[in-house]
């Protein structure tokens, strides 16, 4: 079951590269989470690097960004360093956090449990205050909703 506003996020650990664990536990600030499915695919090169290329829009906000996948640590240090994202990039490999979320494709392509486009905002305390699932991966959240909703969350 997919977690919706008004939930509460569960607070989790998950590694950014090998043998380093980022905590994720918005209690002051609020907090983006950008699940997608696969780094180094298309459409999640763009919206990672449409959120890098507009960073400056993001840091006014005053939260935490994370984007997370069902990648490999090891994919997911890589990425983040190739494409020079100043916001941390989780592996969910074991797919406990995108399956706390409900965010999980039964079938995708062909592959299980890997996680659908979704953002989610929390606010301070980690009630979750926006959230958006796309079940179609073509299809980017709308960045500006997600700031709204972040700015929002401050208040």
């Amino acid at each position: 079951m997919t977690l919706l506003a008004g939930d509460s996020a569960p607070a989790f650990s998950l590694p950014d590269r090998p043998g380093h664990e980022v905590r994720v536990e918005p209690t002051i600030r609020p907090a983006v989470l950008l699940f997608f499915p696969f780094a180094f695919s298309s459409v999640c090169t763009r919206e990672l690097c449409a959120v890098r290329d507009d960073w400056a829009a993001w840091r006014e906000l005053d939260a935490d960004l994370y984007a997370i996948s069902v990648d490999s640590p090891f994919v997911t240090a890589r990425y983040r360093s190739e494409h020079d994202l100043p916001f941390a990039v989780l592996s969910d490999f074991n797919r406990d956090v995108a399956g706390a979320f409900g965010v999980l494709y039964e079938d995708f392509y062909g592959l299980r449990g890997v996680a659908k486009r979704a953002a989610f905002v929390l606010a301070p305390g980690g009630r979750i205050v926006y959230d958006w699932v796309s079940e179609d991966a073509d299809l980017e959240p709308d960045y500006e909703t997600v700031r709204a909703a972040v700015a929002a969350a401050r208040q």
